[in-house]
């Protein structure tokens, strides 16, 4: 059976990622950045930041949600995806009121990640051994 409901939260964390991207967007739009530009307005600066911070993070996240949902366990994947998802919305949310005050959600997005992908190469390995 897929990983149905890893797969769902994956799906929430691109819907996140969207909203942070329009963010950025509305941002550039509201301070006066013009493209190509990724400076110029200190609250632009900020929503770009998450942004582009975010899609550093994602790349890893929803490919380890994926193999953690196939080869461990979907709904436990989902339950730390869902804990990513929190902790990416509040360093966004502490990021754009102070940089200064990120950690908590770096922390929390981090750690969950570095979860879902061991949890992935320890299912993997284990559904390798059983091929030998």
């Amino acid at each position: 059976m897929p990983p149905v409901a890893a797969s769902f939260v994956a799906c929430l964390a691109l819907l996140l990622y969207f909203v942070l991207s329009a963010n950025a967007v509305r941002a550039r739009a509201r301070y006066g950045v013009k493209a190509p530009a990724t400076t110029g307005h200190l609250e632009f600066e900020k929503r770009f930041r998450v942004q582009q911070n975010t899609l550093e993070q994602i790349v890893v996240f929803v490919p380890a949600l994926l193999f953690f949902g196939a080869f461990v366990d979907s709904r436990i994947g989902a339950a730390i995806g869902l804990v990513w998802i929190a902790g990416r919305a509040h360093y966004a949310w502490s990021y754009v009121r102070d940089p200064e005050k990120r950690g908590p959600g770096m922390v929390a997005t981090l750690l969950s990640t570095a979860v879902l992908l061991v949890g992935a190469l320890v299912g993997i390995g284990l559904v390798g051994l059983r091929w030998m």
